[in-house]
């Protein structure tokens, strides 16, 4: 990102809103507005390769391994305003299993990018699956989104849930442990 033009940008915006950038309480907020952007869309600079950082450990381990509660900040791609909740994540292992921080890091990366709920949740299962090689995954994201909090139809209390479910996820029986454990119903 080229800093200085978007600072620029940022001060024109300020303009065309009708606010004077010159005025004391808007003089720095062009620079934190784009530190700030820098910051909520840094997973554009990450890859898996060097979010995992080699984190794959040999296991004979073949029961589900479950991490909740995952807290998930990203922007809606169509407003650009943020949606924020909870994500988790259950996987099968198939010889391999991920360090358990790599899990939370894998679903800051693919959050850190301008987004829909549905194709994060997506992203964070086939990033998983591919990653261990495991037999099944399964995620879900339940998210409050300001795009509908604060303007629009202004619904305060509505909580997007959105589920990916891969391999043996797909086994009925397989999904509701996964359910059941993280505290959902079918």
């Amino acid at each position: 990102m080229n800093k200085e033009k978007v600072i620029n940008l940022i001060k024109e915006l300020i303009i065309e809103l009708g606010e004077d950038p010159q005025r004391e309480g808007l003089l720095k907020t062009p620079e934190r507005f784009t530190d700030a952007l820098s910051f909520l869309t840094k997973g554009y600079k990450d890859n898996i390769t060097d979010v995992v950082n080699e984190a794959i450990f040999a296991s004979e381990v073949n029961n589900m391994i479950i991490l909740r509660d995952i807290e998930v900040y990203s922007l809606c791609e169509h407003h650009l305003l943020p949606f924020f909740g909870k994500c988790h994540i259950g996987y099968i292992p198939s010889k391999q299993v991920i360090g358990v921080s790599k899990i939370a890091r894998i679903v800051e990366m693919y959050a850190r990018r301008f987004q829909i709920q549905e194709r994060l949740t997506s992203q964070i299962a086939q990033a998983i699956k591919k990653c261990v090689k495991a037999e099944g995954v399964g995620v879900v994201m339940e998210c409050r989104h300001l795009c509908m909090m604060m303007r629009g139809v202004e619904k305060q209390n509505s909580l997007m849930t959105t589920s990916s479910v891969l391999g043996s996820f797909h086994n009925l029986a397989t999904r509701e442990e996964f359910l059941s454990l993280i505290g959902r119903q079918i």
